[in-house]
């Protein structure tokens, strides 16, 4: 797709060239195909998470609407500041923003069954925890010592498998509290299976727009064969469509605010990881994109803009932004490193948040059919945690750190009646596994010394020993 219609490869380096319109336009519409499934899950997994009804006849119909729609408009925002800038906020580079999936174990657990109510506590948290990633920007540089690979990658590993049982659970029908009696059926199951062969389809055998977009054809296709096997109906579209309006502003403090320290709290630890990814989603754009190394100016910019556009989203009822890792693997293969094609691409994203009636057919999407492309997209989480701890030197030293971290985490996550009897507060920061888990490694990582790692390893391993960058024990 790059070549000499679109510019000379000096041109398609530099990120302030502009490409001719005709071919401007159709490259910003694809940066938003690759990213739009994945900005706007997180916002029906809250939803469901706090208990909205799903159907057109809901009383929390709207609230669902006004998720989704915030979603989109925000996410255009935050992208917005990164590809124009606002003084030293943003990195002038073509970095594309969408809600985070990294914040989704702190926030489940926040608004489980509360519905409306819990909003509140929840955008306070989303708001300060976005100033205190904004703030990281002065400092990112010299914190990344703590973040190691064997940190970052246990983290990102953490994420996925805190979220793939709310894959299974959408593809077999919803979350069973309140779902339907057909839950686990081969009809719910067959729509999230179509779905996934779809996606896997596309992304493997299809090129281009086609691949870069898999996920979300994937759901078209799934969708298409919903309405085929009367998982939706015609008159439940057009009700969703009737009830939702034609264009709508955003409204500031919707559901008011209340500063929670469990929330306060979790969002901010969770900046540490997002701030983090966004370093390495920036140096991947540099070097993919214009075949250098992405400078302290861009990095901090982009920190800058992270924490400001969460901080704006949380005011008015979006949730937390951060760079999108799957666009930048486009710029790669575009080879198109232009911040205007995202700047167009953001705009789009813009007018879809102002159009309540986006959302609304989103919405019709069946919790079955949405499944499938969830469990596509948290499996592609823990593999990315994975593939980043592959990079980690599997000594003794390291591989106490992984497996105490790990099996405290997850095993919260499995087990979180084993603090019932902690303070509301810390309850909720333990049970979502992911602090817990991240804190050990860090506080670990920094405290042991590195002499444990040239020593044996058999006496915590069972005679395994790890050898060699990336290897697994015992080759």
């Amino acid at each position: 797709m790059a070549d000499g219609s679109i510019g000379t490869p000096d041109q398609l380096k530099d990120p302030n060239y502009t490409p001719p319109l005709g071919k401007a336009i159709p490259l910003g519409i694809q940066h938003v195909l690759a990213m739009f499934v994945s900005n706007v899950t997180p916002a029906i997994i809250v939803a469901g998470a706090a208990g909205f009804g799903f159907g057109s006849n809901s009383p929390d119909f709207p609230e669902l609407l006004f998720l989704i729609q915030m979603s989109m408009l925000f996410a255009g925002v935050a992208t917005l500041m990164q590809t124009l800038t606002i003084g030293p906020v943003g990195a002038a580079l073509p970095i594309v923003q969408g809600t985070s999936f990294a914040f989704l174990p702190i926030m489940i657990p926040l608004v489980a069954g509360k519905g409306v109510d819990a909003l509140a506590a929840l955008y306070g948290g989303v708001l300060v925890g976005g100033v205190f990633h904004a703030a990281l920007g002065l400092v990112i540089g010299r914190i990344r010592f703590a973040l190691p690979p064997l940190v970052t990658g246990l983290v990102v590993t953490m994420i996925g498998l805190a979220l793939v049982k709310v894959g299974i659970q959408y593809a077999a029908g919803g979350v069973p509290s309140i779902g339907t009696p057909e839950y686990g059926s081969l009809l719910n199951w067959s729509a999230a299976l179509v779905v996934i062969v779809v996606t896997l389809g596309l992304k493997f055998f299809a090129r281009g727009m086609l691949s870069v977009s898999a996920v979300l054809m994937g759901l078209i296709v799934g969708y298409a064969y919903a309405m085929l096997m009367g998982m939706v109906t015609v008159e439940a579209i057009g009700t969703s469509w009737s009830r939702a309006a034609s264009f709508a502003l955003p409204v500031p403090f919707k559901y008011g605010l209340e500063f929670s320290f469990a929330a306060i709290l979790g969002f901010c630890l969770m900046a540490f990881v997002s701030a983090v990814e966004t370093v390495g989603d920036v140096s991947g754009i540099a070097r993919g994109g214009a075949g250098r190394e992405a400078t302290d100016e861009e990095i901090a910019g982009a920190t800058y803009a992270d924490g400001l556009g969460s901080a704006v989203a949380g005011v008015f009822g979006g949730l937390p932004n951060t760079s999108f890792s799957q666009n930048v693997g486009l710029i790669a293969m575009t080879g198109v490193m232009s911040r205007h094609v995202v700047t167009i691409g953001a705009l789009f994203l813009i007018l879809c948040g102002l159009v309540p009636k986006v959302g609304a057919i989103i919405r019709t999407i069946p919790i079955e059919v949405l499944g499938g492309g969830v469990i596509v997209m948290f499996g592609m989480v823990v593999a990315a945690g994975i593939s980043m701890l592959s990079d980690v030197d599997w000594n003794r030293r390291n591989m106490v750190i992984f497996a105490i971290s790990l099996s405290v985490g997850l095993g919260l996550q499995l087990e979180p009646g084993a603090v019932q009897y902690l303070p509301d507060t810390l309850r909720v920061l333990m049970t979502s596994g992911l602090l817990p888990a991240a804190l050990i490694a860090i506080v670990l990582n920094l405290v042991l010394p590195q002499e444990l790692a040239s020593e044996a390893t058999e006496e915590v391993s069972g005679g395994l020993s790890g050898q060699g960058r990336g290897s697994l024990p015992g080759r």
